[in-house]
């Protein structure tokens, strides 16, 4: 892999998640967003404090690519979901399960991992 450039407030995001200290900004009214943000998107609220991301989440949706673009290639077979972790909905790919075996409302926790084609880290939910 080459080394590539970092992207901001994201790649501190990621970081966060592999040091187990995940986190999402929540604004005074509780609406719930990934960084990075400055202002809810839903009420304008400026004030907004980083909460810790709950340990697990549920699936809430996915699909499984068996014909992805080049640039995922070696990936595939994978799943991308949508897991549900309250205030905040994280999209990533489910590792460590068969993809015939995912199913809405399976309890996953998040971790970061790397794409097989690009080597390019990406958010992975593992089954708990």
């Amino acid at each position: 892999m080459t080394e590539s450039a970092q992207d901001g407030e994201y790649d501190a995001w990621l970081d966060s998640i592999e040091s187990d200290e995940g986190y999402f900004l929540e604004c005074s009214n509780g609406h719930g967003w990934l960084p990075p943000r400055r202002v809810c998107p839903r009420c304008h609220d400026q004030d907004l404090s980083q909460i810790d991301l709950p340990e697990s989440g549920e699936i809430a949706s996915h699909t499984t690519i068996t014909v992805p673009t080049p640039q995922f290639e070696d990936d595939a077979p994978y799943v991308t979901a949508i897991v549900d972790f309250g205030p905040v909905s994280v999209t990533g790919l489910v590792r460590d399960v068969d993809p015939d075996d995912v199913a809405i409302g399976d309890v996953v926790g998040i971790d970061v991992g790397e794409r097989v084609t690009t080597g390019e880290r990406a958010v992975v939910f593992r089954p708990r």
